[in-house]
Order: structure tokens, then sequence, then C-alpha cells
């Protein structure tokens, strides 16, 4: 199979999935209305409520949304076939994470700009959404923690980076004063902000910054940790308009551009792909694909994380409701298409299935390494990029996408910690909060060693997680929908089947963990377990209450009320 075939036909599915069925969803399911007052205007506060340009606006979700983990879970995918990776990957962006994204957004700017973990109060009931807490709470602590190991990690292995990671800041803060305070124009700020990056892409390959085997006491993988932590707890803190979205808009147009010179090296060079597209000649030790391949690609396809972006920050900057189209579906579509670059770069970059088997000789093996490995090779080959430039490129673009969802990870982390606190009767504030965050983070990250190892310690269970997050979300959204008697069955087939394939994934995996004495996946996973089929019972339990409720009324009617001088429920 060539690698462009592969290309042409999952971006033209990612496309007609935008324009056709974001459509319908638009229209007919959610029913986004441009003149419902959204809670950026209705809750205006300069710090977090922030009326932000759709383009801004998706640069800022799109990035926190994607991370590392579309990379590194395609990349990990690819050990079972090429053909799972991509079905799964094309089809899960179109009908499953596309929808749940635009969803999520819809359902908090609804609500206030209420975070997921306060909807499942109010649609599920108030035992769910205390479940639901522990396991958002969970699954923030295992993306904050292991992101800064993988972060750290390239900085390390590519020193090439550290310069273009940094400094990308700097572009950031100035793009923002730009924008807010000098009124530049979006496209001109755009192309500025882009060389500047660009250029410190250039300088970063000439100039590695390779740090000392012992730095203030600490490895270099503990130094860059503790940095990036202490980083991610002053953005986290700041106006979003200061650094979060003009960092984060930057670093959109800086994916697109990355991918544009990916699927253009595919286009020119057109590499074949070695990897098989079912593999039959798995390593020893490898799960079996089902149900392990729809948690091992999570982000990509289908991702509860975003559910809690989308209700956590974005919700509370969409400008005009009709924006979620475009901020929330097209996101994942953005998103599909690094998955589905991950996926070329990781089984076309190789010259031969020897060398493709040499880096996939265990599972986990590949990663983003494979991708780094593999990408740069495309690109040198396509584009006549040198070698170590084209490592630099796609490394980059790894650290800037992890470095960006840890930070909204962190922060979104401080605003669950302050709901349990509400729950349990304490008030916290945002330092306190934030502090919390960074003594639980950093003491799972060194639990293992002072090389912060101990970030990787809960991993296994990220995809599981993330998929049951997910699966909760769409409860939510199948109740509100319910409720007032709109289509339900878009949300209702990926909701049984992403609770079903995440129950049975948390479960085989249980039996691995007794099987290798691992008693803290063990006991995670218990917990993970018992929360998910109890916020399950009570999803069901809900949902059969709101089909023999009385409809609520649609958003026509409560217009038509309140401009005869009644009140709206919404």
């Amino acid at each position: 199979m060539n690698s462009l075939i592969l290309a042409v036909v999952g971006v033209g599915m990612m496309i007609a999935g935008y324009l056709l069925y974001s459509r319908f969803l638009a229209r007919r399911v959610y029913k986004l209305d441009a003149a419902f007052r959204t809670p950026s205007h209705e809750l205006s506060d300069g710090v977090d409520y922030v009326p932000t340009n759709k383009f801004i606006l998706w640069g800022h979700h799109f990035t926190s949304v994607a991370g590392a983990a579309p990379i590194v879970g395609p990349a990990v995918a690819v050990i079972w076939g090429w053909l799972p990776a991509f079905l799964w990957v094309t089809l899960g962006t179109v009908f499953f994470a596309g929808m749940h994204d635009l969803g999520a957004l819809w359902a908090s700017v609804r609500n206030r700009g209420q975070s997921i973990g306060a909807l499942s109060a109010r649609y599920i009931g108030k035992r769910g959404s205390r479940l639901f807490l522990v396991v958002i709470f969970l699954l923030l602590l295992m993306v904050n923690a292991a992101f800064a190991v993988v972060i750290a990690g390239l900085l390390v292995s590519t020193p090439t980076a550290v310069i273009p990671t940094w400094g990308a800041l700097v572009v950031a803060v100035l793009i923002g004063q730009a924008i807010y305070r000098l009124k530049w124009n979006l496209p001109l700020v755009s192309v500025v902000g882009v060389a500047a990056l660009y250029g410190l892409i250039l300088l970063g390959d000439r100039l590695p910054v390779v740090l000392p085997d012992s730095v203030l006491g600490l490895s270099p993988e503990a130094f860059w940790i503790i940095v990036l932590f202490i980083y991610a707890a002053i953005a986290s803190t700041l106006p979003v308009w200061v650094l979060l979205q003009p960092r984060d808009y930057i670093n959109g147009l800086q994916l697109f551009i990355g991918l544009g010179l990916l699927y253009g090296s595919v286009l020119i060079f057109r590499p074949e792909i070695v990897a098989p597209s079912f593999n039959t000649n798995v390593p020893e030790g490898t799960p079996g694909l089902m149900p392990l391949l729809f948690v091992t690609i999570a982000c990509g396809a289908i991702s509860g994380f975003h559910g809690i972006v989308s209700s956590g920050t974005s919700a509370k900057q969409l400008d005009k409701e009709t924006d979620a189209r475009f901020v929330g579906y097209f996101g994942a579509v953005g998103e599909g298409l690094l998955a589905l670059g991950a996926i070329i770069a990781t089984t076309a970059g190789f010259r031969t299935l020897a060398d493709w088997e040499e880096v996939y000789s265990a599972f986990n093996e590949g990663g983003v390494a494979a991708f780094v490995t593999g990408g740069g090779s495309i690109l040198n080959q396509g584009l006549g990029i040198p070698t170590s430039l084209s490592a630099t490129i796609l490394a980059t673009m790894a650290v800037l996408f992890a470095a960006t969802t840890m930070d909204t990870g962190v922060r979104l982390q401080r605003f669950v910690v302050q709901e349990i606190g509400d729950v349990i009767g304490v008030k916290l504030g945002t330092i306190v909060a934030t502090a919390i965050v960074l003594v639980v983070c950093l003491a799972l990250t060194f639990s293992a060693g002072a090389d912060g190892s101990g970030g990787m310690l809960i991993w296994p269970l990220f995809g599981t997680t993330n998929q049951i997050m997910a699966g909760l979300t769409l409860a939510i959204l199948a109740v509100m929908l319910m409720r007032k008697r709109r289509p339900v069955l878009p949300i209702m087939i990926p909701l049984v089947f992403v609770l079903f394939i995440s129950v049975y994934a948390l479960i085989i995996q249980l039996g691995g963990f007794i099987a290798e004495g691992n008693w803290l996946l063990l006991v995670l996973d218990v917990i993970i377990l018992i929360a998910a089929v109890w916020v399950i019972v009570e999803s069901a339990v809900a949902l059969n209450r709101a089909r023999h409720a009385e409809p609520e009324p649609d958003d026509e009617d409560e217009r038509d009320s309140v401009n005869a001088g009644g009140s709206s429920q919404e």
C-alpha cells in the first residue's frame, strides 16, 4: 500500500465529516444559535471568561487537546497493523470525536460555562458527580505527570528543540500584546508569529542546548520536569489572553504547517508502507487488539480529556455559540489529521519491514521516537530538508503540543481541586489549589526515583480512564438531548460502544496487574472500575428518567417565551 492513498482517503474522510456531518449535528442535534448569549459575554471577567475570535480560540482549544497523545497512541497501536489504527482514527474522528467535542462545548455554554463535573451533578445526580470528579482528577494527574516526563525526555534526546520550545513563550506573550493591546490585524500577527517560531527552530537546530549530567544536583530530566511544572503553574494562573491563547494559536498554525510539510512530503516522495496491514507476527507479550486498540488510540479517535478542556476553558471563551462547530468539531479533525500523520510516519518512514520490526520489537516501543525518526526520514526524502532539521521540526512540534496540554491540564486540575473543596465544604483559592496540584503531580512524578520515571507509573491506565471519561460525557449529552426530545441516536451508539470497550479494557488490565503483582495500578484500576460502573448505572437511571419526563422547551420555544415576557429555564 502506498502511503499517498492512505493520506488522500483519510484526509478526505475527515474533511467530508466536517463539511457534512458536523453541519447536521449543528443544525439538527445541538441546534446552535448565533443569538444565544454565551458565558464569555454574560460572565466576562478578562481572566477566564473572555470573548475570543474563533480562529484564535480554535488554536487554543486544538493545541490544548492535542498534546503528545495523538502521536503516542497511534505510534504504539500500529504494532497490530496499520489498517485497524487507520480505521479507528478516521471513523472515530468523524463519528465519535467531533460529535463529542462539539457536544461538550454546547453543553457547557448552555450551562454558564460549567465544567463536565458540575454538569454531571445536574444531569446525572450528585452521587455520580462525586465519583465523576475522582475519574477527572486521576485523568488529569496522569496527563500532567506523564507529559512532563515525555517533554523532559524529548528536550534531553533532541537538544535542538530547547531554544524553540522556550523561545515560543516569548513569541506568544508578544503576540498576545499585539492582538489585545495594540489591536494588530490577525493575518499580520499570524505571519509574524509563525516566521518568528520557525526562525527559532532554525536557530535551535544550529545551537543545541545540552545540559550537564548534574544541574543543581538533579539529572537533566529531573531539572526539566521541575522547570516545566513551575512554568505550568505560572501559566495556569495568568489571564488566558496573556499567554495561553496566543501561544496555542501560533502552535496551532505551526502544527498545520508541520502537517503540511509531512503530507507534502508524502505527496512528493510517495513512500510505501512497510508495516503489515494486520500484523500476524506481533512480539511476545503484546496484548490482544480487542479491546486494547480502542483505548491505546484515545486522542485522535475520541478522548474524554477533550470534554474537560471544552467545558473547562474553551466554553468560557466562545464568542458565539455557532463558533462551537469550528472550534469543537474542526479541532477534533485537526487532531485526527495529526494521528493519521503519526500512522503514516511510523509505518512508511522506514526502509524495510525488518527495520520497522526492529523498532517494534515489543509492545509500547515506538511512540514519539518512532514518529520523529520515521517522519524525519519522509521530510528528508520528500522535501530535501536535512535530517537534523527534520527531527528538530517534529520534536519541537511534539514538545510544544505536550506543553500546551500540560499547562491547560494544570489549570483544569486546579478547577477540579476547587470543586472537590466545595464538595467537602472547604473554600480553596487559586494559589492554594494550584499548590495542591503541583505537590500531587510532583509526588507522583518522583515517586519512583529522582529521574522522574514515576510520572509514567499510572500511564497504562490513561487510555481506559480517558475513554471512560468520554463515555460519561456522552451520557450527559444524551440526557440533555433526551430531555429536549432531540435526535439522540448519534450520541447513543458511540456512548454504548465506548463504555463497553472501556469497562472491558479495565477488566482485561485488572488481570494483567494481578499477574504482575502491580498493586498500585491494581488499586487504581479497581477504583476507576467501581466509579465507572457506578456512574454508568446512575447515567442509565438518568436517561430513563429523562425519557419519561415532560419534555423541556426547545430553544426556539424558550426564545419566544422570553420575547413574550416569560423566563427561560435554560
